[in-house]
């Protein structure tokens, strides 16, 4: 197996996979989300952080991602009815929320991504 590491600010070195999500989800910190974001061109604000950990509750709960669907529903829960909808989970996520804030919450890479 072809191990990569992501380089964080403090010069800790944590293994990932060749996609880039982390191979140990107990590894994550706001560090390592904020290093990923940021490779990708992003800054992560108050809402972003909200669906990251969403995505980090759901899955101690059932050791899987949430769905999209899922996702939605709570973030609805959460946010309110004006972020509770893909769109404005795409806007957050570009590269899409599924697998987007998925490798920035630290756990592994969805099933359904190949």
């Amino acid at each position: 197996m072809n191990e990569n590491f992501l380089q964080l600010p403090n010069g800790e070195s944590l293994p990932v996979d060749e996609k880039g999500y982390l191979l140990d989800w107990l590894a994550w910190s706001g560090d390592v989300a904020a290093t990923m974001a940021k490779s990708d061109g992003l800054i992560l604000e108050a809402d972003h952080w909200a669906v990251l950990g969403i995505f980090r509750e759901y899955f101690e709960q059932f050791e899987i991602e949430p769905p999209m669907r899922a996702l939605v529903r709570l973030t609805r829960e959460r946010l309110g009815d004006e972020k509770g909808n893909s769109r404005y989970l795409y806007r957050l996520f570009p590269d899409g929320p599924g697998t987007q804030a998925c490798r920035y919450a630290g756990l592994p890479r969805p099933i359904s991504c190949l």
